[in-house]
């Protein structure tokens, strides 16, 4: 008796049909993105470390997390809720006191001949600290400048800084500019 064949499947269309889902699911999908902190980098310096004017303590404000996610802030233990209220003081030092930082009077639109700090605020973190202690040290000091913005628009300008114009806000963020060094990580633990 002879051997009975099996008809074959013609399988020419399966790999169109395959391609099809492939593009489908691709138009069809939404791809997360991930979130960070929205940093504007500073511009490539050429290596003028011997020539930069060095920095009076003063104009500087440090701000350590170590591995415990514990706040040094300017010498002193502080809780992460208390550093707004503190790095606020420090960016518009509003009695020009010889503690916080000088102030250089800079011609602003807008403004006039305005008095601008020349603070900047030093954030240095321990590998082992927390990546959601870090954002929230980061919440904190973005939330002073966005306070100290908002205050400036609303007497200024008698409306909130995201109600100013484009040219308000760049006055706004000449007199508050900001100004965050982050320095490389480090390990305290010893």
């Amino acid at each position: 008796m002879a051997k009975k064949e099996t008809p074959e499947l013609n399988a020419s269309s399966l790999a169109d049909i395959a391609f099809l889902l492939l593009i489908f699911f691709l138009v069809a999908t939404t791809m997360s993105t991930d979130t960070g902190l929205a940093r504007m980098l500073p511009p490539i310096m050429p290596n003028t470390e011997d020539d930069a004017p060095p920095i009076k303590e003063r104009n500087v404000f440090t701000v350590l997390l170590n591995f415990k996610n514990q706040l040094l802030v300017e010498g002193e233990w502080l809780d992460v809720k208390d550093l707004r209220s503190k790095a606020k003081e420090f960016i518009a030092n509003p009695g020009n006191l010889e503690t916080l930082p000088e102030k250089t009077d800079t011609e602003v639109e807008f403004f006039g001949t305005y008095p601008v700090s020349k603070g900047v605020i030093s954030l240095q973190n321990d590998r082992g600290s927390t990546y959601q202690a870090y954002l929230e040290v980061q919440n904190e000091l973005q939330a002073a400048y966005n306070e100290l913005r908002e205050e400036l628009a609303k007497s200024k300008f008698r409306k909130s800084y995201d109600d100013c114009s484009e040219d308000e806000q760049k006055a706004i963020k000449v007199i508050y500019p900001q100004r965050i060094s982050e320095a490389e990580p480090k390990n305290y633990k010893k």
